[in-house]
């Protein structure tokens, strides 16, 4: 059986391991922290990549930023990441193919295969955490759009230009929906400029009426932006993954969106793939690739 030595690179830490072709981690998952330099963040690829290629049959690489459709690189905006990062040339590092994927839609792919939306040909997968990420499945294919950027969650949520998101423009759907999108909702209903999200999920977890008030804003905030994608995309099913994925209430979810949404019912579920779906999900993507030959 064919395998694939994968990397997760984000703003914070860079994970590796080894995943076979059904997706199973065959080795040890080592961590670092994600250097604050290209020239570092290169050398941090290289020393991983030297040490494990003559081992896999390919290298697949999950990586925050849009990713272009030839797999080969970074086309997007990484502001969480050492400036350069982007110019990174990924082929460089290794003897065997490297392929380079977003995370999110490395994610996705992954909850396709083995995960919560595995037999369901049209889903969606979003991850909740310090932004929001989203892969799109049509057809049993990733969807990657013209360039390689599609997925991203920055449409408009209002027009009254209430919130600046981070993307330069306003009052995009991660702006409302984010880890920062929750916190901006808690400061603007309890008059606190210091309150965190682990104030509001914490709170609502004990009972505090507040805090489940916040709580419930902002999952209204989730559920208008999941009912605009399932008119677009008409999907089988919308997996909630990432940090604040979690307390999201699926259940209530999938009904007030089939309710709203003027295409047919869909499901609404949890992720299972767990805090390591971008390496899976790169893995297998990788392997295909290999397998066929592309």
């Amino acid at each position: 059986m064919r395998t694939a030595l994968v990397i997760d690179i984000g703003g914070t830490k860079i994970y590796n391991t080894i995943i076979n072709e059904n997706g199973e981690i065959i080795a040890d998952i080592e961590k670092r922290p994600t250097p604050k330099t290209f020239d570092e963040i290169r050398a941090a690829f290289e020393e991983i990549i030297k040490k494990h290629e003559e081992n896999v049959d390919i290298i697949g690489v999950s990586t925050c930023g849009s990713v272009n459709n030839e797999n080969t690189g970074i086309i997007g905006s990484t502001g969480n990441i050492a400036s350069g990062y982007p110019n990174m040339d990924f082929q460089s590092l290794s003897k065997k193919r490297v392929f380079v994927e977003n995370d999110a839609n490395a994610a996705a792919w992954a909850e396709h295969e083995i995960g919560a939306s595995k037999g369901m040909p049209y889903s969606i997968m979003l991850t909740f955490g310090t932004g929001v990420g989203g892969g799109i499945i049509i057809n049993n294919r990733l969807y990657k759009g013209k360039s390689g950027a599609a997925g991203e969650m920055h449409f408009k949520m209002r027009t009254d230009k209430h919130r600046k998101c981070t993307c330069g423009s306003w009052d995009c759907f991660e702006i409302y929906t984010s880890g920062k999108g929750l916190k901006i909702t808690a400061e603007e209903m309890s008059g606190n400029p210091d309150i965190t999200t682990y104030d509001v999920v914490g709170g609502a977890q004990k009972g505090d009426a507040v805090m489940k008030a916040i709580l419930n804003r902002w999952q209204e905030d989730v559920l208008a932006g999941l009912i605009g994608l399932a008119n677009l995309f008409d999907p089988d099913m919308i997996v909630l993954s990432g940090s604040l994925g979690d307390f999201l209430d699926a259940e209530y979810l999938e009904c007030a969106v089939n309710r709203e949404i003027v295409t047919q019912p869909l499901k609404v579920r949890h992720a299972t793939t767990g805090n390591y779906s971008g390496m899976i999900g790169a893995g297998l993507l990788a392997l295909e690739k290999l397998l066929t030959n592309q």
